[in-house]
């Protein structure tokens, strides 16, 4: 055989064996009865057989028309089969989000997006992995997540990503500490040089940390504690634990209150992007896409407005 023979045509012999007639074939195909007769004479010379026998009483299948529309019945039905699964499998698609993020975000970001989200799409299940920031992409790379955050000061190679949001990480000090006090700002040295309470190795914020401290020319920071969340360096630091660096959207609320005093600190940028970050391997669709959308117009782009602006300010912008 040249020519594989086309569905609709297996379709047509089918309807022709059970109504016993070309004519009532052709009419419930909504095709005129020349149209039909011509794909019917198309599939016997594709198939090299005689499937129906035209008499003036009508038309009927051969012996080998039955067979041929046997065979034809189950591959119809397989074919039904495969189109139902392949829509289970996409409703189920776009019935569920894997969504993997870093600590600061997962804790602070990521609840309003997703109930921005399901305010528009009740019906969607979403699955959150917290981790490091340094995990996610191997989360996107194995196919675990649909999409990630994360805030490392680097996008991670190979992979697309977008802009969610501006946060910096700020100095912070429980109000009875010295440094809570001060007039003059800190000097990076001062900062790298004091025991501090700081977020694990592989985080974004200690990333973000460690390599402004390194551009700024200055030691690695001195843990005095190393803690696995935002929320626990921050209640650490309110406990009177020591000062720590800690992302802006983890403690507004702390320091409008003044249960927290910002410090301000001179010759270091600690400004950062957050983002979203996807596999490359195929466009970002379904309710991914549409997340992403939700982050794009809520912004939480960070203003400092807890305390007076200092000179530190000049190099955080």
């Amino acid at each position: 055989m040249s020519q594989l023979p086309d569905l609709e045509s297996l379709r047509l012999l089918v309807l022709v064996g059970d109504l016993g007639s070309l004519s009532r074939a052709a009419a419930q195909l909504g095709l005129a009865q020349p149209s039909v007769s011509k794909r019917l004479s198309t599939l016997e010379r594709r198939l090299g057989l005689v499937l129906v026998e035209r008499t003036r009483r009508g038309s009927q299948l051969t012996d080998a028309g039955r067979a041929v529309a046997g065979w034809a019945q189950q591959v119809l039905q397989d074919l039904d089969g495969l189109l139902t699964g392949a829509e289970a499998l996409r409703t189920k698609r776009d019935a569920e989000l894997r969504v993997a993020a870093s600590m600061t975000v997962a804790e602070y970001l990521v609840p309003g997006w997703l109930g921005e989200l399901r305010r528009t799409r009740p019906e969607l299940y979403v699955g959150l992995q917290v981790t490091n920031s340094e995990h996610v992409p191997e989360l996107l790379r194995s196919g675990a997540v649909d999409l990630g955050f994360i805030e490392s000061p680097r996008a991670p190679a190979g992979l697309p990503a977008r802009r969610v949001a501006h946060d910096r990480l700020l100095v912070v000090v429980a109000p009875g500490h010295p440094w809570a006090r001060r007039r003059r700002p800190l000097g990076v040295a001062e900062l790298a040089a004091a025991p501090l309470v700081l977020r694990e190795r592989g985080s974004g914020t200690r990333e973000t940390l460690d390599q402004a401290l390194r551009r700024a020319g200055a030691a690695e920071p001195r843990p005095l504690l190393e803690l696995g969340s935002a929320t626990a360096v921050r209640n650490a630091v309110m406990a009177g634990t020591g000062p720590a660096v800690i992302s802006e959207l983890a403690v507004r609320t702390d320091l409008a209150d003044r249960r927290l005093v910002a410090v301000d600190v001179e010759g270091i940028k600690l400004h950062r992007v957050l983002r979203a970050v996807w596999a490359s391997e195929r466009p970002l669709a379904g309710p991914a896409a549409e997340l992403l959308a939700v982050t794009r117009r809520h912004r939480p782009d960070i203003v400092a407005s807890h305390r007076r602006p200092g000179p530190a300010d000049r190099h955080l912008t």
